[in-house]
């Protein structure tokens, strides 16, 4: 063969080299072209912030817990995310005489005769003598001292936790180091460390802050009860929920950190304690005592292929997970390529397996807390964001990897909807609960419980701030696979961890990452054995389905004779909803005919509800109702 046949041929293979690479075809181009595929194609546009409105919440009955808000201007829908999360029935008023109506009544963000008018400042000192458990924050003055017990106080910024006296009846209940002793602030963050109210003089406080003050006092009057707190919990609720708990939280991951849920628990009994025919909404389907999530972080090479085999593990023993699903079409610093036509054979075995799909973004970017928000029109195959290194990503944005991953999912996954997201490395930008609303997103898993100082769910506010809340409910997670020593040596401790929380109700949402199977599902399977016989198991989607559905519930008490009225106002539909009666109650009768419950001491299971319903609770023993009727307090 001559030279310039030599030539020719190799003009005509580089030729068709460059065509091959131009297609973006194979694995190991640096971006990976599914043909024909291009979308989105509408614009995503943040919805702008609706500010919270306090009068939305200004309704119910009377066995609510009434919370006097003194100042609108505050942090108050902490307290409403918080005790909804815990399942607490409230309502919202500034008419004090309205609040007195209620057996119990929170006032808050404080007290004191700048806020309140003399008359109201004298009911409620009245409220707790004839019988009311009053609950104020950050009590200043207006002559309330002695209600509270204490004679004077003590303003700071230098207090970092509060510890509950074990002796007290109210915090025995809290039997581990980590419920007694309760962070609520970090000095070393200066200006930005939460004030405190320390309560001087108080004899038998529940609770005293590190200097001797009184954090929590409590003072029985006669069958009343008055409860002062000397940290604001509304602003401390959101600073956990928020994820801005600066150096609060004991740990990052995989211990228990129940700061926010022993404040809303304490509330909880409180509440209790003083409604006697109280009905809670417990924070688990069907009865259980803990609810286990167990989901899957597939964003490596061989991270797909190896899903399968825990898929097939959850099909074998009849639960179902989550796979968080990077959809990684582009070979950067972290990774080859591996969302192409090899990928999605794996991925639609997951689905048809039954398992949840989610997001788990497009790049993985380490720095996605930083990106810019980008355009709203980012679209496939032209969004291309390149991981450069651990610290720094070029053409990505917080848009892009929200809508080109679940544009993609949903692709690949005809009449599947996408609702659940997961960031790389669980970075979490503030503008993150809006975008993923604006993108369709409604349940998120993008924190630690132990960040969010807190193992409920909670519903997430705008921009991570206190004055608007969204539609997105956040899910944190309790174990993760990557801190040492390896997964499958740490069963015992999760284990025990889980036995704490299922004394509340707590959520045991587990992060396993699907690289390897080896240890991770061994630790996996020792898991769902010791847990299944008491614990709910079920998806991201389906607990958090079921959580937008129960934190829409009005619980409301009536009294009919000897005989209670539970009314339920039911505006999404709702299976497996479990409710605690008072001690010494049982449901007899249902509303309408099509409802059916179920009874073991005080928890009621109700299978399934579509609308609002009644139920009629009567009391072993025929005793009346009450001995004081309602609205007799002021």
């Amino acid at each position: 063969m001559t030279l310039r046949r030599y030539l020719l041929l190799a003009l005509l293979i580089a030729l068709g080299l460059g065509w091959w690479l131009s297609q973006d075809r194979s694995p190991l181009s640096p971006v990976y072209v599914f043909d024909g595929v291009v979308g989105p194609s509408h614009k995503t546009v943040l919805p702008p912030p609706a500010p919270a409105i306090w009068k939305d919440h200004d309704q119910g009955s009377q066995s609510r817990l009434a919370i006097l808000l003194t100042d609108p201007d505050s942090a108050w829908l902490g307290l409403v995310h918080g005790l909804r999360s815990m399942g607490v029935p409230l309502r919202i008023t500034r008419d004090y005489k309205e609040a007195l109506r209620h057996r119990v009544v929170l006032v808050y963000p404080t007290i004191s005769g700048r806020v309140l008018p003399a008359e109201a400042l004298q009911a409620l000192i009245r409220f707790p003598e004839k019988g009311g458990t009053l609950i104020g924050v950050n009590v200043e003055g207006g002559g309330m001292a002695a209600t509270f017990g204490f004679t004077d106080i003590a303003p700071a910024r230098t207090r970092q936790a509060f510890t509950l006296d074990a002796s007290h009846p109210r915090a025995q209940q809290f039997d581990d180091a980590l419920e007694r002793t309760v962070p609520f602030s970090n000095t070393a963050s200066g200006a930005d460390a939460a004030g405190s109210l320390g309560y001087l003089g108080a004899q038998a406080p529940l609770a005293s802050f590190e200097d001797g003050s009184a954090a929590i006092t409590a003072r029985s009057i006669g069958s009343g009860h008055a409860y002062a707190f000397g940290v604001d919990i509304g602003f401390m609720l959101l600073t956990g929920y928020n994820n801005r708990e600066q150096g609060v939280a004991r740990s990052y991951v995989n211990r228990y950190e129940p700061a926010l849920d022993v404040v809303l628990r304490l509330l909880q009994d409180i509440y209790r304690q003083g409604e006697p025919h109280a009905v809670t909404l417990n924070p688990v389907p069907q009865g259980k005592s803990l609810a286990v999530v167990i989901s899957h972080d597939v964003d490596y090479t061989t991270s797909l292929a190896n899903a399968n085999a825990y898929a097939d593990y959850e099909t074998s023993v009849g639960i179902k997970a989550t796979y968080f699903i990077q959809t990684k079409y582009v070979r950067d610093w972290n990774d080859q390529v591996f969302f192409n036509e090899q990928g999605l054979d794996p991925l639609r075995k997951l689905h048809a397996a039954g398992m949840e799909i989610g997001s788990h973004s497009v790049a993985h970017a380490m720095d996605f807390h930083r990106l810019p928000l980008g355009s709203g029109e980012e679209h496939y195959p032209a969004y291309r964001p390149l991981v450069r290194d651990k610290d720094k990503s070029e053409e990505a944005t917080i848009l892009g990897e929200l809508r080109v991953s679940r544009f993609l999912l949903e692709h690949f996954l005809p009449d599947y909807q996408i609702n659940s997201f997961r960031p790389g490395h669980l970075r979490n930008p503030y503008v993150l609960p809006q975008a993923l609303q604006a993108t369709g997103y409604q349940f998120s898993s993008s924190v630690t419980a132990n960040n969010s100082l807190t193992h409920l769910p909670f519903r997430l506010t705008y921009s991570r701030e206190t004055a608007a809340t969204s539609a997105v409910y956040e899910f944190p997670v309790t174990i993760e696979d990557e801190s040492a020593p390896p997964l499958g040596s740490r069963l015992p401790e999760a284990l025990r961890l889980a036995e704490r929380l299922a004394r509340y109700g707590g959520l045991f949402m587990v992060l396993i990452h699907t690289d390897i199977t080896g240890h991770k599902l061994d630790f996996e399977r020792g898991l769902v054995e010791a847990l299944r016989p008491t614990a709910w198991f079920g998806t991201l989607g389906d607990y958090g389905r079921f959580w937008q559905a129960r934190d829409r519930i009005g619980v409301d008490i009536l009294p009919n004779g000897q005989q209670l009225v539970l009314q339920l106002s039911v505006p999404v539909p709702v299976d497996g909803l479990s409710l605690d009666l008072p001690m010494g109650y049982r449901a007899v009768t249902a509303s309408p005919a099509g409802v059916s419950y179920t009874q073991q001491g005080a928890r009621l299971v109700i299978d399934k509800l579509t609308d609002d319903a009644t139920l009629t609770l009567v009391r072993d023993g025929s005793r009346p109702y009450a001995n004081v009727p309602f609205g007799s307090r002021p």
